[in-house]
């Protein structure tokens, strides 16, 4: 099996703003609709738990894939476990919010905020990972973007 590597382009400030603009958007809409909910507090809880652990497990994810990209050594059982715990954390969303009391609309607002979030963690990751590979030895930048 042949590996790429990643070319060392540096992701231009806008993608890296916009990434960490959505990531925050995400995180604050996701997190102030769950303060205004009027849930209970386990229920809260359990949204603001499933988030954090789908957050997380789309950043290890995101790592691991790239890793493995560019042939650096990742294990089967760790790259298995960061998927199944994506998932997890989308099944768990998506159960709570089927099973819960809440409008359509209410469960649309709190799984779009989810899933941007989910994206925007991995745009992030990815662009961290991009600028830290776009650099030489000492910290100088190999090659900006420009459009």
């Amino acid at each position: 099996m042949t590996y790429q590597t990643s070319s060392a382009v540096r992701p231009t400030n806008a993608f890296v703003a916009a990434s960490w603009a959505t990531l925050l958007i995400g995180l604050v809409s996701f997190a102030v609709g769950l303060w205004n909910s009027g849930l209970a507090k386990s229920e809260v809880g359990f949204y603001a738990a499933t988030m954090i652990l789908g957050v997380f497990a789309g950043i290890s994810l995101q790592k691991s894939v790239r890793d493995k990209a560019e042939g650096l050594p990742v294990t089967v059982i760790y790259l298995g476990v960061a998927w199944a715990v994506v998932a997890l954390s989308m099944i768990m969303m998506v159960a709570g919010l089927w099973n819960s009391g809440m409008t359509l609309s209410e469960r649309g607002f709190y799984g779009l905020a989810f899933l941007m979030t989910l994206f925007a963690a991995v745009a992030v990751q990815k662009n961290v990972r991009d600028a830290l590979s776009a650099t030489n030895g000492d910290g100088q930048p190999v090659g900006q973007r420009t459009y």
